[in-house]
Parts: structure tokens; sequence; C-alpha cells
């Protein structure tokens, strides 16, 4: 099993961290500055993809602060977005990496339980009912509020903080609807999941495989089963050598790279060998 952890990626990103846990912005998508030059968001991902757990000093530490901002004894500092509720969207974006890390947490787990209700109800009948998804979400927010749009579903965070929490016919439905959704996943992948890459050795396939890689987390009866033809896709790219080569245009500095450098191509292989190689298993567990 390769460690990661002792990488140069995550010394760096440690070196940042704050003394609260955070390392400044929360959401990935506030703006970086020489003080903030990376979101905590954007850090306990590429900690995540390298290893690292809630057992970990820096993951446990940046947990607990999130813990204090969902329980209100702190505020994230980011810049309030007016497309949604950002309150609403603030509890989500929390409560979804507490539960990456830990489900021991009661504030989390109650927004989880929210959003459980909202889909259910929603998917009730086997397919998306939309009317019963505005009735559900506008009951259990008390909404309309002031300002803000509802939130779309098919995001990293609902489809996250979901996994392996709805009943086996709903977790169907919701796959089902977001295989085929033309957006694909938000923050992740924005073509339909459905349809395979073109181009195995590009920035887009990567980004394809993180959207398996969160959908793998659903072990629910079935679901799985609509990933087969990612197995095969991926199989089929295989090298002759029998490792798996995803070529120099992957690395974003998110997924990729996990070692330390690319200047050598057998670690790239290593690396791309790696992925793959575990987005595979968990789909077969």
């Amino acid at each position: 099993m390769i460690d990661y952890r002792k990488s140069k990626w995550a010394s760096d990103i440690i070196a940042l961290q704050k003394d609260d846990g955070s390392w400044g912005y929360f959401h990935t998508l506030s703006d970086p500055s020489k003080q903030n030059p990376i979101a905590t968001e954007q850090a306990i991902r590429r900690l995540e993809i390298l290893g690292y757990t809630i057992n970990d000093n820096p993951v446990m530490k940046a947990v607990s602060y999130m813990q204090d901002c969902l329980a209100g004894k702190r505020s994230i500092p980011d810049r309030k977005e007016k497309l949604h509720n950002w309150d609403i969207f603030t509890e989500l974006m929390l409560s979804t990496w507490i539960r990456r890390f830990t489900k021991d947490d009661n504030n989390a787990n109650n927004v989880a339980r929210k959003w459980i209700d909202i889909i259910s109800y929603a998917f009730e009948k086997g397919v998306y009912d939309n009317n019963i998804y505005i009735e559900t979400y506008q009951k259990i927010y008390k909404l309309p509020p002031r300002g803000g749009r509802l939130l779309d579903f098919s995001t990293f965070y609902q489809i996250s903080l979901l996994a392996n929490s709805l009943d086996d016919k709903v977790a169907i439905a919701l796959f089902d609807y977001i295989l085929q959704h033309q957006s694909g996943v938000y923050y992740i992948y924005d073509k339909r999941i459905s349809v395979l890459p073109e181009v195995f050795k590009s920035k887009q396939a990567s980004r394809y495989i993180g959207a398996i890689e969160l959908l793998s987390e659903y072990k629910n009866p079935g679901c799985k089963d609509k990933l087969e033809s990612v197995v095969e896709w991926l199989n089929s790219n295989k090298e002759p050598e029998g490792f798996w080569d995803m070529g120099t245009t992957v690395k974003d500095g998110v997924r990729f790279p996990l070692s330390d450098s690319w200047r050598s191509k057998d670690l790239r292989i290593r690396d791309c060998t790696y992925r793959i190689s575990n987005v595979i298993k968990r789909i077969k567990d």
C-alpha cells in the first residue's frame, strides 16, 4: 500500500494551516490571496486524496474548526454569495465535509437528515418530481427567505452527504437521475456521466473519474452495477504492460500528482495506476 501522506504536497498544505484549524477562506471558489493561498475546502480535499483521515492531527483540527462553525461558535470568513441562500449553503458545505471524515457529529447529521427527507420525497414515485422537491425544500427550510434560489442537488455536497443514507429504492432513482443529468455533478464534472469521455489521457477523463469515485461511495444494491461500463472503459484503456497512464495533462494539483514529482514517467504511472485500481476496487466491493 502506497502512503502519500508524507509527500511534499501534504507538508506544504499542513504548513499553511492556521492555529484555528482553517486555511482562511473556506469555499473552493473564494478568491486566493497571499495571506490565504489555499481555501480550507481545497486543503482538506487534497489531504483526503493524499490519504489523510480523522486520525491525522491536521484533519482533526480542521474538523473541529468546521464543527465550531456549524454550531455557530465561529463563522467562516468568506464573502457571502448572492446566488443562493448563504446560510443554507454554508451548513451544507460544512456538514458534508465533517461527515466525509466522521459521522459522529449531531449538527452535521441533522443537516443530512434534512436532505434525506428532501430527496426521499422528491423521488418517492421512483422518478424525480420537481414540484415535490420544491415543496419539500421550502417546507423543511421554511422558505422563501430573503434572497437566494433553491439549491440544485446534483452537486458534490448533496451527493456526498447522502451516500449510504437513503433507502435502496430512492438511492437507485437518484443514481439514475445523476447519471443522466446534463450538467453532471457540480464542482466535480460538468457533463453527462452516462457518456464516457472521448479521450482517456485528459483532464476531462480525470474529472470524470472524480465523479465516479463519488458515486462509488453508494453501497445500495444495484447502484454499483450501473458503474460496470466504467470499469470496462477503464480496463480497455490499460496499457499493454498492465498499468494505467493518463498522461501529463491530468496534473491539476488536486487529483494529481500524488508523488512528489512527475519528472519520472514511472511515478506518473504509479500514481495513475494507484488511483484507477482503487476506484475499480471500490466499484467491485
